[in-house]
């Protein structure tokens, strides 16, 4: 399994190891039941709360200013930062990957502090894995707590839709309590604090950061599929932006916990901030059939799952001792093993996990 090393803001990244390629069927094995409605959230045009960043050329915004395009040519990629730090929020953006040859491609969408902590950052990633052709996207989930980069909380998934024909939301949210990844309304990951993780829970106030750049060296096939830029420009498309939370100076003197009291409460007291039962439900079947890769079940990283770690036995099952999928890094087999009902071909409409 990779450990990934970047540089806040840049996103440039070196690996060890090998990823694991990931053949997945886009298949469901349930009916589309007791959907809820959608989060009301509130948008913001893109000059309202963010900045480019890197590859100011490369960053194309709408006529009415509310959505974003990130290219990524033989010259640069690009990226955009929010124009303030956040103690805790809830950070969302519908997005749309490019298509067809993606190899070697990230496209990121997380928070970080380490323009100012350099040394004891906290991060919360969304990345997204390009592929060759007519394979699919991947992505996956990190969290680092005070530079804790040697003991990465990675988790990884396929998708059960084509992120490339269509735009889906995809949202961080982070309390003092939980952190939630969910795309549209689907609780993907949940990470609730405990005393015994420490500095390892991301506790500093971070900006929120969407880049799209070069991984040729580790993101597709361990680093055998690299960038091919007779498909350039690559195009990652951003749209109904939303920044929920408290802005603070991140070393201000009177403490984010104090200065930012009232909006940590309502940001706790959000629809988006705890899991219903419907929610964990789908949330269940999401990583019962689309996680290949759990940090909490690579007995070969730690012998002792990290103390956030909720070891599921019907997950647990499904895993060998490195964390990844047995049977060749694909649920298919699983799947027919277990008997589950028919298979059901899931179209963009679909797309809900109730």
């Amino acid at each position: 399994m990779e450990e990934l090393r970047c540089e806040a803001g840049k996103r440039v990244c070196s690996s060890k190891g090998m990823l694991t390629s990931f053949g997945l069927v886009y298949v469901v094995f349930f009916t589309l039941a007791g959907v809820t409605a959608a989060f009301n959230l509130a948008t913001i045009p893109f000059d309202e709360g963010y900045s480019p960043l890197f590859g100011d050329d490369n960053l194309i915004r709408s006529p009415d200013g509310r959505a974003v395009r990130l290219l990524l040519n033989q010259f640069t990629g690009s990226g955009f930062i929010s124009s303030s730090h956040y103690h805790h929020g809830f950070f969302s953006a519908n997005i749309k990957l490019p298509s067809d040859y993606t190899a070697g491609i990230c496209v990121a969408f997380y928070t970080s502090n380490g323009d100012v902590f350099r040394k004891t950052h906290d991060e919360l990633d969304f990345e997204f894995l390009g592929n060759v052709e007519g394979k699919p996207w991947r992505f996956q989930t990190n969290l680092y707590g005070n530079g804790s980069t040697s003991r990465g909380r990675e988790e990884r998934y396929g998708l059960w839709f084509d992120p490339t024909k269509d735009f889906h939301r995809y949202s961080v949210l982070w309390t003092a309590n939980n952190i939630i990844f969910y795309i549209d309304e689907v609780p993907i990951r949940e990470v609730v604090r405990s005393d015994e993780m420490g500095g390892d829970f991301p506790s500093k106030p971070m900006s929120l950061y969407a880049t799209i750049w070069d991984a040729s060296s580790w993101a597709t096939n361990g680093g055998k599929s690299k960038v091919n830029y007779k498909y350039a420009p690559f195009v990652a498309e951003f749209k109904d932006l939303v920044l929920e939370g408290c802005p603070v100076n991140p070393i201000q003197e009177v403490p984010a916990t104090v200065a930012c009291a009232e909006e940590d409460l309502a940001l706790q007291g959000e629809d988006y901030a705890s899991i219903t039962p419907e929610r964990r439900s789908a949330m269940r079947k999401f990583r019962q059939r689309y996680m290949y890769y759990s940090y909490c079940y690579d007995t070969l990283r730690y012998a002792v799952p990290p103390p956030e770690c909720v070891i599921v036995p019907s997950e647990k099952r499904l895993f060998k001792e490195t964390g990844r999928l047995k049977f060749g890094g694909s649920h298919r087999r699983q799947s027919r093993r277990r008997s589950r009902p028919p298979v059901t071909t899931v179209s963009d409409d679909q797309s809900d996990m109730y």
